[in-house]
């Protein structure tokens, strides 16, 4: 079965970078829409970022121009490059499938705070 696993999260200021990373396995990643999903406490999982098995890509209007989501195929890795954070960025960050959803990794924190 698939496998993802998420990595890159950490404490940061407002105002900064992470970049995340997301390792798929267990099947042929280049043919998967795939995107990067995010949940806060007490709040549901949303989607904010989505790229296709060919590169195109959608962002949700919260991050629109400050996230930017990218794949290497070849390393069967996903990236969210995340900018100019904001307190409200805070959550565990996920990676998924769009149209084919497996079984969801541990996440990664992001905490935005001064």
């Amino acid at each position: 079965q698939v496998q993802l696993v998420e990595s890159g999260g950490g404490l940061v200021q407002p105002g900064g970078s992470l970049r995340l990373s997301c390792v798929a396995s267990g099947g042929i990643f280049s043919l998967y829409a795939m995107g990067w999903y995010r949940q806060a406490p007490g709040k549901s999982r949303e989607l904010v970022a989505e790229i296709t098995s060919s590169g195109f890509t959608n962002y949700a209007g919260s991050v629109k121009g400050r996230f930017t989501i990218s794949r290497d195929n070849g390393q069967n890795t996903m990236y969210l490059q995340m900018n100019s954070l904001k307190p409200e960025d805070t959550a565990v960050y996920y990676c998924n499938g769009l149209y084919d959803q497996f079984n969801w990794g541990q996440g990664t924190q992001v905490t935005v705070s001064s």
